[in-house]
């Protein structure tokens, strides 16, 4: 038996190394240099079908440890369609649905994009169907589903995509949207309606005035004064006053005054209805220099006159 040498000292070392720093050392130093695998290349049906057999055991054996991770499906799911394997790909997204949670929003999307990639167009209709049925407050879901039926030349599919969105009230951005979309197709008549229902879900100034631009910008002062009004008879409806009055200031400013007597005439109602008294005397101010303005438009001749009674 050969001797075993006795430690003499068996102090601690005043400098403890501990075994992660010296694997972290060997690692930067490069102690340990791994040769990287070599690159296979498939020459027969043979060999891919081994190929694929040995990477779907793979996924499978990923998937069987820990079902509930999203990115292992996924990537089980995208490796069969580079495969060109579609069939297999779909089986793999609606596995992953059958476990995880249904409500992710990115599992739907890569499975929708997958089908419109291979022009699978049906499918892909049925996904965001389902997609939109089960989280209707996930925008992206309608932004793509409108998106694709629109350029696929589906202008009515997409008009009905667009109706069932409107239906959950979003939020503004998709209104215009929706807007924007019948307007590349000269459907103002559509475009209005859409607006009409916009301001009574979203009846914010800003929205109220953009409807009334709308309106003015396509050559319809009449409709544009209408808006105000609506505006106006809204916030009054809803006690919304300073809304109302908000509006109404704004109206007058950008309307024609040939076309703002009644849109005057209401504004001093509003006022003598639900101002204060300081509000009531300026209003009755303006509406008198409104009147003489008219006056003298109507007949230079009394212009001192009209000077005279500022």
């Amino acid at each position: 038996m050969p001797k075993v040498s006795k430690v003499k000292n068996k102090t601690p070392a005043e400098i403890q190394i501990p075994a992660e720093q010296l694997l972290r050392e060997a690692k930067e130093r490069n102690l340990e240099i791994l040769s990287p695998l070599p690159k296979q290349k498939i020459s027969d049906p043979e060999e891919l079908a081994d190929y694929q057999l040995r990477k779907r055991k793979a996924f499978e054996d990923n998937i069987r440890k820990n079902n509930t991770v999203i990115s292992n499906w996924m990537k089980y799911a995208q490796w069969e369609e580079s495969q060109k394997q579609i069939q297999r790909a779909r089986s793999a997204y609606e596995r992953a649905l059958d476990v995880t949670d249904k409500k992710n929003v990115t599992l739907w999307l890569k499975y929708a994009e997958m089908e419109m990639r291979n022009r699978q167009v049906n499918h892909a209709r049925n996904i965001w169907d389902r997609a939109v049925t089960i989280l209707p407050r996930a925008n992206q879901f309608w932004y793509k589903y409108t998106y694709m039926e629109e350029m696929l030349g589906n202008i009515a599919g997409a008009r009905q995509v667009f109706e069932r969105w409107l239906e959950w009230e979003p939020d503004e951005q998709a209104w215009f949207t929706n807007i924007n979309f019948e307007l590349r197709y000269n459907e103002i008549e559509r475009a209005r309606k859409i607006h009409q229902r916009f301001v009574l879900i979203h009846p914010e100034v800003k929205n109220w005035i953009k409807h009334a631009k709308f309106e003015e910008q396509h050559g319809y002062i009449a409709n544009s004064r209408v808006v105000f009004e609506s505006a106006v008879e809204f916030g009054t409806t809803s006690k919304e006053h300073d809304r109302a009055r908000v509006i109404l200031k704004y109206a007058l400013d950008h309307i024609p005054k040939v076309k703002a007597r009644e849109l005057f005439n209401n504004y001093t109602i509003h006022e003598k209805k639900y101002g204060d008294r300081t509000r009531i005397e300026d209003v009755i101010v303006s509406k008198r220099k409104f009147q003489l303005e008219e006056e003298i438009k109507a007949n230079p001749s009394n212009y001192d006159v009209w000077l005279e009674q500022i």
